[in-house]
């Protein structure tokens, strides 16, 4: 239950950072690379401190030091990492700034094509949230929950934004901002659950989601922040939001 609703609310964040453009207030676009920057440094150090080195401790917990706890991490990070780039080829889904990807699906309607892209965004922020609430309860998803919600608010502007300059309007464009971080309470329960079940696959699963998230940064939201010019002010949110999480890591858990 905490997995489901710790993922839940981040998710809902989504649609609190996409409110601007009911206003009319849509921060500049060196701003919204600045911020994706800042979604992907918080995205990195979750990764780190919060899913690969507690996997390692549960592995090396179980199977003692040596090769076994690495060997393990490294292998479940490649699988959670070749696990979305299956996903990225097998669902048809389009990114706004490279075009159509996957499958052909001519028949699919251009904003749901969004919606798939989004969709395999956010369900390994979910993925990740859920196991690490079930792995260590509260101590180990509150911070993660709290980064990806923080993460989330840019994601869902850039969401918003993109689907104005596709012809929509300010409110189905927030509407479906919104709806795309509903898929991470999903993600939340199949990872907590998981976790819960079989305490054996606690390394695998930390990494797993681990591999999931770092796929994200590297495949969608850092190649998004350098297209448009912006790569300083997208380092720069990108540092200050690895500190951040690392922050709230060490506090919270």
């Amino acid at each position: 239950m905490l997995g489901f609703v710790g993922s839940l609310v981040a998710g809902l964040v989504t649609a609190l950072g996409a409110v601007p453009v009911l206003f009319g207030r849509v921060p500049s676009q060196a701003t919204r690379d600045m911020l994706l920057g800042f979604a992907a440094g918080v995205m990195l150090s979750a990764s780190f401190f919060s899913l690969i080195i507690p996997a390692l401790e549960a592995a090396e917990t179980r199977y003692g030091s040596g090769a076994a706890p690495a060997g393990i991490v490294a292998i479940a990070v490649l699988m959670g990492m070749g696990g979305v780039a299956l996903l990225n080829e097998m669902i048809p889904h389009e990114h706004f700034s490279i075009g159509r990807e996957g499958p052909a699906a001519v028949s699919l309607r251009r904003v749901w094509l969004f919606v798939a892209a989004i969709t395999i965004h956010n369900f390994p922020e979910g993925l990740a949230v859920g196991v690490g609430f079930g792995a260590d309860g509260l101590a180990g998803g509150l911070p993660l929950a709290m980064g990806i919600g923080l993460q989330n608010a840019p994601e869902g502007l850039a969401v918003a934004v993109a689907l104005l300059g596709e012809g929509y309007d300010r409110r189905r464009a927030w509407g479906i901002a919104a709806l795309t971080g509903l898929v991470e309470p999903l993600g939340g329960l199949l990872g907590a659950g998981a976790m819960t079940v079989s305490q054996p696959l606690l390394p695998w699963g930390l990494a797993f989601a681990a591999g999931a998230m770092l796929y994200v940064i590297s495949h969608e939201i850092i190649p998004e922040t350098h297209r448009n010019g912006h790569q300083n002010k997208a380092t720069a949110g990108l540092a200050v939001g690895l500190v951040v999480m690392l922050f709230l890591d060490v506090w919270l858990g």
